[in-house]
Formats: structure tokens, C-alpha cells, sequence
């Protein structure tokens, strides 16, 4: 289940962001300090964009997506991302929240055009955005200042369409495109 985050959900926030296995491919897997999470809360989490993402039985978090209008790429763009503990890896929540969003931003959010992006070694995020039916569609190379392993591969974008959405809804086609050889996914 998503929901709307709460003061009380940066202590879990820290405790996801200082989860070396959550943060391989994000940080290198380095502790986070509460002054940082707790910035961020403030600048991100408590506001538009973010969700908080829960075990709809138990209500325990699991973690967190976001979903909102990338300001540097146009309207309509609009940017998926999800962090999730590594004990709900494997149970099928990173895909059923990103298609929950994705539906979302083509009905009532005006998204055009959905995208996702993780480094192209991060095979795990990579299947997690094709199950969710998003493509790659580029790797791309950043000049980071202090690299993680892993960084000489480059970075890749998965992207999405409305129209490409709305044909595949219309025709009833599964949500996966055809396997790419990608290892399995923490979902």
C-alpha cells in the first residue's frame, strides 16, 4: 500500500538509507546520517511526490517510491524511482508500485512519458522497470566525483509512453516485455 509519509517514518528512512545492501548501487553501500535523512524528509519525503510504501496487512514499511514531473526534461516527463528494504526484495512490491504510479501518472497526473534510471550494472532495478513495462531506451555516462564500483559501465534510462501504455492496455498484452537476459529482481 502507498501513503503519504509522517514525521515518525524517518526513523525508518534511516534505517533504509543505512542499509548497505539497499544502498549498493546508490552511495556504495556508506552510512547516511540522520542530520542528511532528516533534511530530506524535509525537503522530499514530507512533500508532493513520495510515497511511503507499507505491507497492506501488517502496515510495515517496505520502503519508499516516488513519482513526479522531472523539471529538467519537459512537461509531461515525469520520473520513477523506489528504494526498498532488502527484506521485501523478491515479494513482487517494487513492480506492483511502480505500475500503481505509472497507471497513475497517464490517468490523472498528465504524464506523457515515464522514465526510470539506475546504473547499468544494477540488474536487480533494471528488472524490477521492465516488469513494470518500461524499455531501455539508453546508457548514458555521468562524471561522478567520487564513483562507486561498478560507475565505468555507465548509468541506463527505461522509459514508457503514454501512447505506448494506452496500445498496450487496449490490447490486453502482458505488462512484461520479452526477457532481456537480465538476472532476477529484489521483487
Amino acid at each position: 500500500m502507498l501513503r503519504r509519509f509522517v514525521e515518525a517514518d524517518v526513523d525508518h528512512l534511516f534505517s533504509l538509507h543505512n542499509d548497505p545492501d539497499v544502498m549498493q548501487f546508490l552511495n556504495g553501500g556508506k552510512r547516511t546520517s540522520r542530520g542528511e535523512i532528516e533534511r530530506e524528509y524535509r525537503e522530499h519525503f514530507a512533500g508532493d511526490g513520495y510515497w511511503a510504501a507499507t505491507e497492506k496487512a501488517a502496515g510495515d514499511f517496505l520502503g519508499w517510491f516516488g513519482f513526479h514531473p522531472a523539471g529538467n526534461r519537459g512537461a509531461g516527463e515525469f520520473e520513477l524511482g523506489y528504494r526498498l528494504r532488502s527484506s521485501a526484495w523478491g515479494q513482487g512490491y517494487a513492480t506492483e508500485g511502480s505500475r500503481a504510479l505509472i497507471h497513475k501518472g497517464f490517468t490523472e497526473m498528465g504524464a506523457r512519458r515515464v522514465f526510470a534510471e539506475t546504473m547499468a550494472v544494477n540488474l536487480a532495478s533494471r528488472r524490477v522497470m521492465e516488469k513494470a513495462g518500461l524499455i531501455c531506451v539508453r546508457t548514458f555516462h555521468e562524471d561522478w566525483s567520487d564513483p562507486i564500483g561498478g560507475a565505468e559501465y555507465g548509468e541506463v534510462e527505461y522509459a514508457l509512453t503514454k501512447v505506448a501504455w494506452e496500445q498496450r492496455e487496449a490490447e490486453g498484452r502482458p505488462w512484461t516485455p520479452a526477457r532481456t537476459g537480465t538476472a532476477s529482481s529484489p521483487d
